[in-house]
Protein backbone atom coordinates (compact mmCIF):
# COMPACT_ATOMS: atom_id res chain seq x y z
CA UNK A 1 0.00 0.00 0.00
CA UNK A 2 1.23 3.48 -0.83
CA UNK A 3 0.51 6.11 1.83
CA UNK A 4 0.63 9.89 1.32
CA UNK A 5 1.15 11.94 4.49
CA UNK A 6 0.50 15.67 4.18
CA UNK A 7 1.88 17.98 6.88
CA UNK A 8 4.77 15.78 7.98
CA UNK A 9 6.58 18.41 10.06
CA UNK A 10 3.82 19.28 12.52
CA UNK A 11 3.46 17.64 15.92
CA UNK A 12 0.98 15.03 14.69
CA UNK A 13 2.72 14.66 11.33
CA UNK A 14 6.03 13.86 13.00
CA UNK A 15 4.46 11.04 15.03
CA UNK A 16 2.53 9.80 12.00
CA UNK A 17 5.77 9.17 10.14
CA UNK A 18 6.58 6.58 12.79
CA UNK A 19 3.09 5.11 13.18
CA UNK A 20 2.27 4.78 9.47
CA UNK A 21 5.60 3.33 8.33
CA UNK A 22 4.69 -0.32 9.07
CA UNK A 23 1.50 -0.06 6.97
CA UNK A 24 3.16 0.48 3.60
CA UNK A 25 5.35 2.67 1.41
CA UNK A 26 5.20 6.14 2.98
CA UNK A 27 5.51 9.40 1.02
CA UNK A 28 5.66 12.19 3.63
CA UNK A 29 5.40 15.79 2.44
CA UNK A 30 5.14 19.34 3.74
CA UNK A 31 4.97 22.81 2.20
CA UNK A 32 8.79 23.04 2.01
CA UNK A 33 9.73 19.45 1.21
CA UNK A 34 12.76 19.38 -1.11
CA UNK A 35 12.57 17.34 -4.27
CA UNK A 36 9.88 16.49 -6.76
CA UNK A 37 6.79 16.85 -4.57
CA UNK A 38 5.64 19.26 -1.89
CA UNK A 39 2.32 19.95 -0.16
CA UNK A 40 1.73 23.69 0.07
CA UNK A 41 -1.87 24.03 1.27
CA UNK A 42 -1.97 27.69 0.20
CA UNK A 43 -1.97 26.24 -3.35
CA UNK A 44 -4.78 23.65 -3.26
CA UNK A 45 -4.73 22.69 -6.92
CA UNK A 46 -0.98 22.10 -6.82
CA UNK A 47 -1.58 19.73 -3.90
CA UNK A 48 -4.26 18.01 -5.99
CA UNK A 49 -1.68 17.41 -8.70
CA UNK A 50 0.67 15.82 -6.17
CA UNK A 51 -2.08 13.49 -4.94
CA UNK A 52 -2.76 12.40 -8.53
CA UNK A 53 0.95 11.77 -9.20
CA UNK A 54 1.61 9.85 -5.98
CA UNK A 55 -1.61 7.83 -6.49
CA UNK A 56 -1.86 6.56 -2.89
CA UNK A 57 -4.37 4.11 -1.45
CA UNK A 58 -4.31 6.02 1.86
CA UNK A 59 -4.02 9.80 2.34
CA UNK A 60 -3.46 11.21 5.83
CA UNK A 61 -3.85 14.97 6.13
CA UNK A 62 -2.11 16.48 9.15
CA UNK A 63 -1.70 19.93 7.58
CA UNK A 64 -3.73 22.80 9.06
CA UNK A 65 -3.75 26.48 9.97
CA UNK A 66 -3.72 26.09 13.75
CA UNK A 67 -2.79 29.62 14.87
CA UNK A 68 -6.22 30.22 16.41
CA UNK A 69 -5.84 33.91 17.22
CA UNK A 70 -3.96 34.76 14.03
CA UNK A 71 -6.75 33.19 11.97
CA UNK A 72 -9.05 36.02 13.08
CA UNK A 73 -6.95 38.49 11.09
CA UNK A 74 -6.33 36.23 8.07
CA UNK A 75 -9.63 34.39 7.54
CA UNK A 76 -9.14 33.72 3.83
CA UNK A 77 -5.76 32.09 4.38
CA UNK A 78 -7.23 29.98 7.19
CA UNK A 79 -10.12 29.00 4.94
CA UNK A 80 -7.80 28.03 2.07
CA UNK A 81 -5.66 25.80 4.30
CA UNK A 82 -8.38 24.37 6.56
CA UNK A 83 -11.31 24.05 4.15
CA UNK A 84 -10.52 24.50 0.46
CA UNK A 85 -7.35 22.38 0.35
CA UNK A 86 -8.82 19.45 2.32
CA UNK A 87 -11.84 19.52 0.02
CA UNK A 88 -9.58 19.32 -3.02
CA UNK A 89 -7.56 16.49 -1.49
CA UNK A 90 -10.82 14.67 -0.74
CA UNK A 91 -11.93 15.12 -4.37
CA UNK A 92 -8.71 13.47 -5.56
CA UNK A 93 -8.97 10.71 -2.97
CA UNK A 94 -12.48 9.95 -4.22
CA UNK A 95 -11.23 9.74 -7.80
CA UNK A 96 -8.47 7.33 -6.75
CA UNK A 97 -10.68 5.25 -4.48
CA UNK A 98 -8.31 6.10 -1.60
CA UNK A 99 -9.12 6.41 2.09
CA UNK A 100 -8.62 9.92 3.49
CA UNK A 101 -7.83 10.50 7.18
CA UNK A 102 -8.28 14.09 8.36
CA UNK A 103 -8.06 15.79 11.77
CA UNK A 104 -10.63 18.21 13.12
CA UNK A 105 -11.24 19.87 16.46
CA UNK A 106 -13.44 20.54 19.47
CA UNK A 107 -13.58 24.13 18.16
CA UNK A 108 -16.37 23.09 15.77
CA UNK A 109 -18.65 23.23 18.85
CA UNK A 110 -19.80 26.27 20.83
CA UNK A 111 -18.48 25.00 24.16
CA UNK A 112 -21.72 25.46 26.06
CA UNK A 113 -22.86 23.25 28.93
CA UNK A 114 -20.77 20.63 30.67
CA UNK A 115 -21.69 17.35 28.94
CA UNK A 116 -19.25 15.67 26.52
CA UNK A 117 -20.24 16.17 22.88
CA UNK A 118 -20.76 13.09 20.72
CA UNK A 119 -20.29 13.02 16.96
CA UNK A 120 -23.92 13.89 16.24
CA UNK A 121 -24.08 16.96 18.50
CA UNK A 122 -24.97 20.27 16.82
CA UNK A 123 -21.95 22.31 15.78
CA UNK A 124 -21.57 26.03 16.42
CA UNK A 125 -18.00 27.30 16.07
CA UNK A 126 -17.06 30.54 17.83
CA UNK A 127 -13.98 31.48 15.80
CA UNK A 128 -12.56 31.65 12.29
CA UNK A 129 -10.45 28.61 13.09
CA UNK A 130 -13.48 26.63 14.23
CA UNK A 131 -15.59 27.71 11.24
CA UNK A 132 -12.90 26.83 8.70
CA UNK A 133 -12.25 23.44 10.29
CA UNK A 134 -15.97 22.69 10.18
CA UNK A 135 -16.09 23.76 6.54
CA UNK A 136 -13.21 21.38 5.84
CA UNK A 137 -15.18 18.52 7.40
CA UNK A 138 -18.19 19.37 5.27
CA UNK A 139 -16.13 19.50 2.07
CA UNK A 140 -14.66 16.07 2.77
CA UNK A 141 -18.08 14.54 3.37
CA UNK A 142 -19.47 16.18 0.23
CA UNK A 143 -16.66 14.74 -1.90
CA UNK A 144 -17.96 11.20 -1.47
CA UNK A 145 -14.53 9.81 -0.60
CA UNK A 146 -14.13 7.10 2.03
CA UNK A 147 -12.90 9.06 5.03
CA UNK A 148 -12.01 9.08 8.70
CA UNK A 149 -12.42 12.47 10.37
CA UNK A 150 -10.89 12.43 13.85
CA UNK A 151 -11.92 15.35 16.07
CA UNK A 152 -9.48 15.98 18.90
CA UNK A 153 -8.49 18.62 21.45
CA UNK A 154 -5.58 20.21 23.31
CA UNK A 155 -2.89 18.44 21.24
CA UNK A 156 0.68 18.37 22.52
CA UNK A 157 3.95 16.58 21.77
CA UNK A 158 7.49 16.42 23.08
CA UNK A 159 8.59 17.99 19.80
CA UNK A 160 7.82 21.69 19.40
CA UNK A 161 6.14 24.12 21.75
CA UNK A 162 3.24 23.22 24.02
CA UNK A 163 1.35 24.38 27.11
CA UNK A 164 3.32 22.19 29.53
CA UNK A 165 6.66 23.54 28.31
CA UNK A 166 5.36 27.09 28.66
CA UNK A 167 4.19 26.45 32.21
CA UNK A 168 7.57 24.97 33.20
CA UNK A 169 9.42 27.94 31.72
CA UNK A 170 7.19 30.45 33.49
CA UNK A 171 7.33 28.55 36.79
CA UNK A 172 11.13 28.74 36.63
CA UNK A 173 11.03 32.50 35.95
CA UNK A 174 8.17 33.80 38.11
CA UNK A 175 7.08 33.62 41.72
CA UNK A 176 3.38 33.12 40.81
CA UNK A 177 1.30 32.20 37.75
CA UNK A 178 -2.33 32.74 36.74
CA UNK A 179 -4.04 30.14 34.54
CA UNK A 180 -7.58 29.86 33.16
CA UNK A 181 -9.76 27.46 35.13
CA UNK A 182 -13.13 27.56 33.30
CA UNK A 183 -12.09 25.83 30.06
CA UNK A 184 -12.26 22.04 30.37
CA UNK A 185 -10.98 19.38 27.99
CA UNK A 186 -8.53 16.50 27.60
CA UNK A 187 -4.85 17.07 26.74
CA UNK A 188 -4.18 14.61 23.91
CA UNK A 189 -0.74 13.48 22.79
CA UNK A 190 0.24 13.52 19.13
CA UNK A 191 1.72 10.07 19.78
CA UNK A 192 -1.70 8.71 20.81
CA UNK A 193 -3.40 10.31 17.80
CA UNK A 194 -0.87 8.80 15.44
CA UNK A 195 -1.21 5.31 16.88
CA UNK A 196 -5.02 5.46 16.79
CA UNK A 197 -4.81 6.68 13.20
CA UNK A 198 -2.70 3.74 12.07
CA UNK A 199 -4.96 1.23 13.82
CA UNK A 200 -8.21 2.77 12.59
CA UNK A 201 -7.01 3.34 9.02
CA UNK A 202 -5.97 -0.29 8.68
CA UNK A 203 -9.38 -1.40 9.94
CA UNK A 204 -11.32 0.94 7.63
CA UNK A 205 -9.30 -0.22 4.64
CA UNK A 206 -10.53 -3.75 5.42
CA UNK A 207 -14.02 -2.69 6.55
CA UNK A 208 -15.13 0.50 4.75
CA UNK A 209 -18.40 0.49 6.70
CA UNK A 210 -16.39 1.81 9.68
CA UNK A 211 -15.61 5.07 7.85
CA UNK A 212 -16.98 8.33 9.23
CA UNK A 213 -16.42 10.91 11.95
CA UNK A 214 -15.05 9.99 15.38
CA UNK A 215 -13.93 11.80 18.51
CA UNK A 216 -10.40 10.94 19.64
CA UNK A 217 -9.05 12.40 22.88
CA UNK A 218 -7.24 11.00 25.88
CA UNK A 219 -9.27 9.71 28.81
CA UNK A 220 -10.51 11.97 31.59
CA UNK A 221 -10.78 15.74 31.70
CA UNK A 222 -9.10 18.74 33.28
CA UNK A 223 -8.96 22.54 33.19
CA UNK A 224 -5.94 24.49 32.03
CA UNK A 225 -5.45 25.48 35.69
CA UNK A 226 -5.37 21.89 36.94
CA UNK A 227 -3.27 20.86 33.94
CA UNK A 228 -0.71 23.51 34.92
CA UNK A 229 -0.71 22.35 38.56
CA UNK A 230 -0.16 18.76 37.44
CA UNK A 231 2.79 19.72 35.23
CA UNK A 232 4.45 21.96 37.81
CA UNK A 233 3.86 19.35 40.52
CA UNK A 234 5.59 16.75 38.36
CA UNK A 235 8.50 19.13 37.84
CA UNK A 236 8.80 19.78 41.58
CA UNK A 237 8.82 16.04 42.32
CA UNK A 238 11.41 15.52 39.58
CA UNK A 239 13.71 18.09 41.19
CA UNK A 240 13.58 20.66 38.40
CA UNK A 241 14.47 24.23 39.47
CA UNK A 242 11.27 26.22 40.07
CA UNK A 243 10.40 29.59 41.56
CA UNK A 244 6.65 28.90 41.54
CA UNK A 245 5.31 25.58 42.80
CA UNK A 246 1.77 24.22 42.24
CA UNK A 247 0.40 26.25 45.17
CA UNK A 248 1.63 29.48 43.55
CA UNK A 249 -0.66 28.97 40.54
CA UNK A 250 -3.88 30.96 40.78
CA UNK A 251 -7.08 30.39 38.78
CA UNK A 252 -8.62 33.07 36.56
CA UNK A 253 -11.67 33.09 34.27
CA UNK A 254 -11.61 33.27 30.48
CA UNK A 255 -13.20 36.73 30.70
CA UNK A 256 -10.09 37.90 32.58
CA UNK A 257 -7.79 36.82 29.75
CA UNK A 258 -9.24 38.19 26.50
CA UNK A 259 -7.94 36.82 23.20
CA UNK A 260 -8.76 37.69 19.55
CA UNK A 261 -10.48 34.30 19.07
CA UNK A 262 -13.16 33.02 21.44
CA UNK A 263 -12.39 29.65 23.03
CA UNK A 264 -15.02 27.00 23.84
CA UNK A 265 -15.37 26.60 27.61
CA UNK A 266 -16.51 22.98 27.29
CA UNK A 267 -14.13 20.97 25.12
CA UNK A 268 -15.23 17.59 26.42
CA UNK A 269 -15.60 15.03 23.60
CA UNK A 270 -17.39 11.68 23.97
CA UNK A 271 -15.12 8.95 22.56
CA UNK A 272 -17.47 5.99 23.02
CA UNK A 273 -18.09 5.55 19.30
CA UNK A 274 -14.37 5.30 18.51
CA UNK A 275 -13.65 2.92 21.38
CA UNK A 276 -16.54 0.63 20.50
CA UNK A 277 -15.95 0.61 16.74
CA UNK A 278 -12.23 -0.13 16.90
CA UNK A 279 -11.90 -1.89 20.24
CA UNK A 280 -9.58 0.78 21.62
CA UNK A 281 -8.66 1.94 25.12
CA UNK A 282 -7.79 5.64 25.39
CA UNK A 283 -5.44 6.10 28.37
CA UNK A 284 -5.89 8.87 30.92
CA UNK A 285 -4.48 12.22 29.87
CA UNK A 286 -2.06 12.21 32.81
CA UNK A 287 -0.25 9.14 31.46
CA UNK A 288 0.56 10.81 28.15
CA UNK A 289 1.62 14.09 29.75
CA UNK A 290 3.92 12.29 32.20
CA UNK A 291 5.50 10.37 29.33
CA UNK A 292 6.04 13.59 27.37
CA UNK A 293 7.59 15.37 30.36
CA UNK A 294 9.88 12.41 31.04
CA UNK A 295 10.94 12.34 27.39
CA UNK A 296 11.78 16.06 27.47
CA UNK A 297 13.66 16.06 30.76
CA UNK A 298 15.08 12.54 30.74
CA UNK A 299 13.81 11.67 34.22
Amino acid sequence: MRILLLGRNGQVGWELQRALAPLGELVALDFDTPGRWRADFTQPEAVAGVVREVAPQLVVNAAAHTAVDKAESEPELARTINAVAPGVVAREAAALGALLVHYSTDYVFDGSGSAPRDEGAPTGPLSVYGRTKLEGEQAIRASGCTHLILRTSWVYAARGGNFAKTMLRLAAERDALTVIDDQVGAPTGAELLADVTAHAARRVRAEPSLAGTYHCVAGGETSWFDYARFVVGWARDAGLPLKAGPDAIRPIGTKDYPTPAARPLNSRLDTRRLRDAFGLHLPAWQAGVERMLTEIHGR
